[in-house]
Order: C-alpha cells, then structure tokens, then sequence
C-alpha cells in the first residue's frame, strides 16, 4: 500500500516511535512530512518511552496517538501496555504501528525468528486488536479496519497494524548524513588493532557484522567477540557482567548511539560499578543507521559528560583518527573505567556481509575464549 494512502486512512497526526526498517516507507514519510516536529513526531529512545509520551498525548489532547516499532520492541512495551494504557487502568487508546520481523515461513536473521513466531501472539495476551497489513490490502479494507478501531479506541482499549514486509511503499527517497568524518567500520579496525586478543562485546546491526568482516579480513577467528546480534541496547550490560567477573581481563564494548539512548540507565550502573578492566565505546553517529538512517538525540547531547556524570572516571570525546588512536592506547593501559565517544559518519558498505556463524557458535566460542581468563573471588 502506498504510504499517502495509508496516513490518509489513519486519520491520526501524532506519532511517536523506534525506527524500524520493515517500516522504512512510514519512517520517511513522516521525516519528510514532520520532520521532528514534537507536536507531530518524536522520534523515541524505546517502546516503552513509546507508549509513556502517547500516553501523555492522550491526556493533554484528548486524541488517539500513533506508536511505531519493530515486533521486537514488543518486549518494551508491555509494562506500559498492561499497566498504563490497559483499560483496567487508565483506558488510554492507541494504535501501534508493527514491522513483523521473523514471521514464520519468511526468512530472517536469528534474533527475529521466536520473536516473529510470538508476535500475534503477544498482542493477543495483552487484549489489542490487530490487523496484519500486506502488499495486496487495500484502501477499503484498511477503511473498514480503521472503523473498527475507533470503537476500540473510544472503549479505553488499544489496536495494532502489523506490517508484513513489503506493506507499505514509500516513492521518494530520504537521504540521511552528518559532518563527521570517522566511518564506523575504520573505528572498528582501530579498535580491532589496539584491543588485539581482549574479549569484545559489540552492539546489534552493522556494528557486530563489520567486527565480523573485519576479522575474516585479518584471517582472524571470532572467539574473542560476542556479537549481540538483537537485545538492543543492552551490549554495555553484556559487558559489564563479563568485566566484573574476570577482572583481570580487559574487556571492550562496541556500543552505538541508539543502543546507549535506549537504555541509559546502564550507564549509571557501570559508573557505579566501575571496573577497572572496562573500555566502553559509543560510536555516535546520531542515527539509527541499521533501520534506514533516522535521527537519534545523541547529536544534541554529550554522551561523554553524561557518563563522566554517571561516576566513569574517564572520558572523551573523539573526532579524527588520531584523537581515536591515543584514548584507544590510553584505555588499553588504564587501570580504571574507560568511556570513549567516538563521532562517526552515516553509511556502510553495500557489499556489508552478515556473520556466517550461529549465535550459538558465537556464544560457545566466545565462553570457551574467557573460561581460559581468572574469575573473580
């Protein structure tokens, strides 16, 4: 379906979301439309923060507001669903807007498949009417289906659009850029070259797949990476569970801008945790570059002062390939909590592989290399 018609059918013009490639063509349209415009769009740092800023439309507005995610976002979500919007609660009506990554019987990346499989699922435990839109609905149907859902949403109750890959379709074409000069995959190599054997944990999208690349180019293995192919946002977590329990290893997180936003409250819990044997890295390109490019907070905000705040002793903020080098040797042989911020450009390779092992590989190769290091007492 053509995304003109859709908008026209919705009837809504308030929408908040986490960008999602499935739904690329509604993701540009609304930048082309709106662009951020918070009293039309607001780019959110997850699902849940999602549903808390509809919410909050709904009160002030008296108005249905428009929630876009990926199916795995689901898992955000469901706090504020079942204990905020649910009309057991406060009867806050919502439409959500869903890419269906990993449906079955469609191929797909590892970390959709189960979430694909329990998408339907899922909004059915959490009482939300759904319709699940393709490339063959027409403007009719999602006529008769939008009738429906506004009785839903009078009764206090949610609905959702679940898009199948190819839904919707979107003729112009968004171009997403910034002024930084770094390319992520070159900070990668940099990284690569400096951390050597340390154990690494990268973030979900292109991030772990150039770490891959990179490896297979060095004729390298992959037992010193975890690639934390989904669980978005939660890589410096990984990496810091591994840190505390082997202290003497030094441990490296790949980390992006979107991943950090999304849940910032990890970074309050390495600054007060601390180890000293953790180098954190965020490259911040101010985009959701794996999804199509959209725009994150990060390039208004300090991410470095934001963990110097958080009780990491270390910090700096980096923009050229030299500033890189020396805070990646000074990591290297510091003794105490490290963060860099690493300023990167927009865009990968076209040719960019994805890992050709399974995550279980990765993680078994992975614990075999750090059950070789001293665990803490």
């Amino acid at each position: 379906m053509r995304i003109d018609r859709f908008m026209e059918t919705l009837g809504l013009d308030f929408f908040t979301g986490v960008p999602d490639s499935q739904l690329k063509a509604l993701c540009d349209c609304l930048m082309e439309t709106y662009g951020i415009d918070p009293q039309h769009h607001i780019i959110a740092a997850n699902e849940g923060n999602c549903a808390a800023i509809a919410a909050g439309y709904h009160l002030a507005t008296g108005r249905t507001p428009v929630v876009y995610m990926q199916n795995s976002g689901e898992g955000n979500v469901i706090n504020p669903v079942a204990s905020l919007l649910n009309d057991h609660v406060y009867a806050i009506p919502a439409l959500f807007i869903i890419g269906w990554r990993g449906e079955p019987g469609i191929h797909d990346e590892p970390q959709h498949i189960y979430q694909g499989k329990v998408t339907l699922s899922l909004l059915d435990e959490l009482d939300i009417s759904y319709f699940v839109l393709d490339d063959q609905t027409t403007t009719g149907q999602l006529c008769e289906v939008m009738d429906g859902f506004r009785r839903v949403f009078r009764a206090g109750k949610q609905a959702a659009i679940v898009v199948r890959k190819g839904g919707l379709t979107f003729d112009k074409k968004v171009k997403y850029a910034n002024d930084n000069a770094m390319k992520r995959e070159e900070i990668i190599r940099h990284i690569v070259a400096v951390s050597q054997h340390d154990p690494i944990v990268s973030t979900t999208g292109k991030a772990s797949r150039e770490l891959f690349e990179i490896r297979e180019q060095l004729d390298q293995g992959h037992e010193n990476d975890f690639l934390t192919v989904g669980s978005m946002g939660h890589a410096s977590s990984i990496a810091l569970g591994v840190a505390i329990q082997k202290p003497t290893t030094k441990v490296w997180c790949i980390d992006g801008d979107g991943a950090a936003l999304m849940h910032m409250g990890s970074l309050a819990l390495i600054g007060t945790n601390a180890p000293g044997n953790l180098v954190h890295i965020v490259i911040n390109n101010a985009a959701h570059e794996t999804v199509g490019g959209m725009p994150t907070v990060a390039g208004q905000i300090d991410l470095a002062a934001v963990c110097k705040a958080c009780g990491y002793p270390n910090t700096v903020k980096v923009r050229t390939f030299e500033e890189l080098d020396s805070a990646l040797r000074e990591a290297k042989e510091s003794k105490s909590l490290c963060f860099i911020e690493a300023a990167c450009s927009i865009g990968a390779r076209a040719d960019l592989g994805r890992p050709t092992t399974s995550a279980i590989e990765n993680k078994e190769h992975f614990m075999q290399r750090l059950s070789r290091e001293k665990t803490g007492e």
